[in-house]
């Protein structure tokens, strides 16, 4: 059983790109209909969209396994003591330990946790970004200040009873009553998110495994022309909302387009 909690409301821990917070308004109403359902995120990113319709119980997936170590981390209150400044020096420092953890097997420590929260906030514009080697190869970043937590204890109430795991979607057991809202990487040329990378192929083989289950699901993507046709090909109900990121950074103050697909929604 799944509805919603009561407990002091956090905000979403990292900084991400395609961040969802904007979306949960529009998405509050939809799921207080299947509040006391399960409630699945195939690609969780930043946790915004969880945080902000709170289930009780959730299953919470992402590729990237270091996501999700270092939410692992912060539903056991996790409490960072490296050093964290807006130091190029340290950057680097922190970002070679990070990598060599890695290498060598630590990378579900919650040392390698507080490194990656570290570099989330401290490297250019809270990108998550690894090489063909698997190592995290985001530069120091541009800010003037940053302010860092040290302490996510808050965090303990909020995450009680969700589920963290890493892998596959086609590895996740649901029911077939499940309440899914999935948000994959966007249908951009950018693919190194996780090692290995999200194609179109990719966007294609999730957008047929999402519309076989027999459950309401909410979907968003960026609106390209082709992932509008893939979603309403599949029997999905697409509409457009105008996203806060712009399309550029070269001067056009255009919104970006976003998808919102559903199925099953009555």
């Amino acid at each position: 059983m799944s509805v919603m909690q009561h407990t002091p409301s956090v905000a979403p821990p990292l900084k991400w790109a395609g961040g969802k917070r904007w979306l949960v308004p529009t998405l509050r109403p939809i799921w207080s209909r299947y509040a006391q359902r399960p409630f699945v995120e195939p690609f969780v990113g930043g946790m915004a969209v969880a945080l902000g319709l709170r289930p009780t119980a959730a299953l919470l997936n992402d590729t990237n396994a270091h996501l999700i170590n270092f939410y692992s981390w912060l539903q056991r209150g996790l409490v960072i003591t490296i050093e964290m400044a807006n130091n190029k020096d340290l950057y680097y420092q922190h970002r070679r330990r990070f990598n060599a953890l890695i290498q060598d097997g630590g990378e579900h420590t919650a040392e390698a946790a507080s490194l990656f929260y570290y570099l989330n906030r401290t490297g250019f514009n809270g990108l998550c970004r690894f090489n063909s080697r698997g190592e995290f190869n985001v530069p120091f970043g541009r800010y003037t200040t940053i302010n860092y937590t040290t302490d996510f204890r808050a965090y303990t109430a909020t995450l009680q009873g969700w589920q963290f795991k890493t892998g596959d979607f086609t590895k996740l057991t649901l029911s077939a009553d499940t309440f899914i809202y999935a948000d994959p990487p966007y249908d951009v040329e950018f693919t190194a998110y996780s090692p290995g990378g999200f194609s179109w192929q990719d966007q294609q083989r999730f957008a047929r495994w999402l519309s076989r289950h027999p459950g309401p699901i909410v979907a968003s993507n960026q609106a390209t022309e082709r992932i509008l046709d893939l979603y309403q090909g599949l029997g999905f109900e697409t509409t457009t909302l105008a996203a806060p990121r712009l399309i550029a950074s070269n001067g056009d103050r255009t919104r970006a387009q976003e998808m919102l697909a559903t199925k099953g929604c009555d």
